[in-house]
């Protein structure tokens, strides 16, 4: 990874005249503004579709794509749909945040819509058999999920719950039109989306996917493939992954999703994780692993308790899981996610990997310590972020971090005002040794915590609803952009 700079922006905050974020006309305006401002990366947060909370780091699948993201101008363009369907409905109050309870009503209506009018049967009939290790299973899974009043699989009937093979021939046969229905939605988003990228990749700018370590319990992935998860005779989980408590959480944070049973996986070469990492690859150029440490080892929590306080740590399958990747993949472009609680162990498994690991600015400024996330510790082999998806942006942090560390960072920065300290925050990135600068779209457009994307260990409020509006993207915002990116030589030849 040579010397360059990147904007992380989610998909779901791209501007939308339907509700959210997708891989229309707006998707384009975007790629051709980071290719202005002489970027090189567009970071995204990962792409499957969403559960409970509407988080991306719990999904109904490690290997499918959101559905939100099928862009609905894209299909009136191809007949699929009339602009007049898209119009009728209304799309949530405000252009500043997603509506996911105005999304989730009317977008599946009008993909059924769409598919009631597709005739492209030949490139379906394709797509369907190269995606068969998984998309089958998925799509069933979400026609017998709606079947069920939308309950999660492991309080279904029985006998569809364990996957009896009568049970499974005869929700087949009953779900027909709604799974040929599901696999027409991933058609249309890894269609879209392959468009997108290439174009990306033709201006010269890259994707930076992200692949969250852990998949839902209430997935397609648990429910086809149990024996790789730690559950009971009744596919109950036994522990459940999450955090131990930190200065930032007393009761740590308790995530629920289902650990895996790592020596089954190695037993066959993790190759559940290299079919998953494989699809991955093919959808984005470099792929972030989130929570790498738990590869070294993981934090496992009783199943049913309410609060992380109980866990433990369990070694995780190390060097193997990493050799075998590197084995299948060698020259792929990972970073690792490599946050949290570190020990000894982790830093050498992720020197071992060659990995890019990741440094946080706001996690710098602790007066007394020389943490090795302030600029003059970095090393090159790293990825330097003002901020990331789970942090305030920058100007939040500053009404709302500790005074001390505030009074630190003004003091390393040279920050005079705090207006600026979004740009100060930009410049220090770009201006580190590490080999690539990310910067989240809302520190460049200044703003303060009502541009936070999402909060840990809370739900509802404003997490994961953020978006961007057509009228923030000048191209005196570019130009900057792209100053800052050529005077600290990350530019983009």
């Amino acid at each position: 990874m040579t010397r360059s700079a990147g904007i992380l922006l989610p998909v779901s905050s791209l501007p939308s005249k339907y509700g959210i974020g997708a891989f229309g006309k707006a998707a384009y305006r975007w790629v051709d503004f980071l290719a202005q401002a002489k970027q090189t990366y567009w970071q995204v947060l990962p792409l499957g579709p969403t559960s409970y909370g509407d988080s991306p780091y719990q999904s109904f699948s490690a290997f499918a794509g959101n559905p939100y993201f099928v862009d609905l101008g894209l299909l009136c363009e191809e007949g699929l749909l009339e602009k007049s369907d898209c119009k009728q409905f209304k799309w949530g109050e405000t252009k500043r945040y997603v509506d996911y309870d105005a999304v989730a009503a009317h977008r599946e209506e009008l993909l059924r819509k769409a598919f009631e009018h597709f005739t492209k049967e030949s490139a379906l009939r394709t797509f369907r058999r190269k995606n068969k290790e998984w998309v089958e299973d998925y799509a069933l899974y979400m026609a017998v999920k709606a079947k069920m009043d939308g309950k999660p699989w492991n309080e279904w009937d029985e006998d569809i719950r364990m996957r009896r093979p009568e049970a499974l021939k005869k929700w087949k046969a009953a779900c027909k039109e709604d799974v040929d229905y599901h696999i027409f939605v991933q058609y249309l988003f890894y269609s879209q989306w392959s468009k997108l990228k290439k174009y990306a990749n033709k201006k010269g700018v890259k994707i930076i996917g992200d692949a969250p370590i852990y998949v839902a319990m209430d997935s397609a992935d648990v429910w086809a493939r149990p024996e790789l998860f730690q559950l009971d005779e009744n596919n109950v989980p036994t522990e459940v992954a999450g955090c131990p408590p930190d200065a930032f959480s007393e009761d740590g944070q308790l995530w629920g999703n289902p650990l895996y049973r790592w020596e089954v996986m190695e037993k066959d070469g993790f190759s559940w994780w290299l079919r998953r990492l494989r699809a991955n690859l093919t959808t984005v150029d470099v792929l972030r692993i989130d929570h790498f440490r738990g590869l070294e080892s993981y934090y496992a929590i009783p199943y049913g308790d309410t609060t992380a306080r109980n866990g433990r740590w369990k070694k995780g399958p190390g060097k193997a899981f990493v050799n075998a990747v590197n084995q299948e993949f060698g020259g792929a472009a990972i970073i690792a996610e490599d946050l949290g609680y570190l020990t000894p162990a982790v830093h050498r498994l992720l020197k071992s990997s060659g990995y890019p690991g990741m440094k946080v600015l706001q996690f710098a400024f602790d007066p007394g310590s020389d943490s090795e996330y302030l600029p003059h510790r970095h090393v090159k082999n790293c990825v330097i972020y003002p901020g990331t998806h789970d942090n305030d942006t920058v100007r939040g942090w500053f009404t709302t971090a500790d005074p001390s560390n505030i009074e630190m960072a003004k003091d390393y920065l040279g920050i005079t005002h705090e207006k600026d300290s979004s740009w100060a925050f930009a410049r220090a990135a770009l201006s580190s040794i590490a080999d690539l600068a990310v910067v989240p779209m809302q520190d460049y457009l200044g703003l303060g915590s009502e541009g936070r994307m999402n909060t840990p260990s809370t739900l509802g409020g404003n997490n994961w609803r953020w978006r961007m509006t057509k009228g923030q993207l000048t191209e005196e915002l570019a130009k900057k952009i792209a100053r800052l990116t050529e005077v600290t030589g990350r530019a983009k030849s």
